[in-house]
């Protein structure tokens, strides 16, 4: 009885890590696709991005994020937020300026970085440009609470962590802007400041050598049964 429980067991156990093994395969298929659907937005030819009677069009993470798109507008410099940012170039911030249609729509833009010695707008006053401007950058979805264990954002005290476009809309008095905002691309600006350009575009894929894992698991566990259960039976000695 005592052994039939025991293969029992080993058969459950051998069958999970199978199934986590199959599972990471499946996450490893739609990893692959997912990298090749971003590679292909980015380095796709811009769309037009517009909002029709004040409403920016619906875009979702899956299908939209990181997609090339063009936005013309007038910066409002005077609402700009400067969102602490870790980056290559050390650390500093980004500067979420919002940006707002001809027909009255606002959406976010992230024009990029600058050292923290550069956060103060007058700092770099010659790249705070007027005027319609046209924008090419990426599409990239608003950072809510909790987004990657970032602290949340404290207005009162102009501690920024998250690119949350809802709660820099309302602390800067917006009222309705889209729900996702651009990254723009690193087209030269006057006074070098802020640096565009800087998105990371980058998927962690481990997912075939978790499979792979999963599946040694297995095999080791039931390879290891079979020999138990084919091992040459000792007899103990008779004295």
């Amino acid at each position: 009885m005592r052994r039939l429980i025991a293969l029992s067991l080993v058969t459950l156990c051998v069958l999970a890590l199978t199934g986590l093994g199959v599972w990471q395969v499946q996450r490893l298929m739609w990893k692959n696709a997912l990298i090749t659907a971003v590679n292909e937005r980015t380095q796709s030819p811009p769309i037009a991005l517009d909002a029709k009677d004040g409403q920016w069009p619906t875009l979702t993470q899956d299908r939209d994020e990181y997609r090339r798109v063009t936005v013309t507008g007038q910066f409002r410099h005077d609402k700009e937020v400067q969102v602490y940012a870790l980056t290559e170039a050390g650390a500093g911030y980004w500067v979420m300026t919002p940006l707002t249609t001809a027909n009255g729509a606002t959406i976010f833009i992230n024009r990029g970085y600058v050292p923290t010695d550069r956060r103060d707008p007058a700092t770099r006053a010659e790249g705070q440009m007027s005027g319609p401007v046209t924008v090419t950058g990426l599409v990239r979805m608003s950072q809510d609470k909790g987004w990657l264990f970032l602290p949340p954002n404290d207005p009162v005290a102009e501690q920024w962590s998250l690119r949350d476009t809802k709660q820099m809309a309302k602390a800067r008095g917006l009222g309705h802007v889209a729900d996702y905002f651009v990254d723009a691309d690193a087209s030269p600006i006057t006074g070098g400041w802020p640096k565009g350009g800087m998105t990371v575009v980058k998927f962690t894929n481990n997912h075939l050598s978790y499979a792979l894992t999963w599946f040694a698991m297995a095999a080791f566990l039931a390879g290891f049964t079979v020999w138990w259960l084919r091992r040459p039976k000792t007899q103990a000695p008779k004295y």
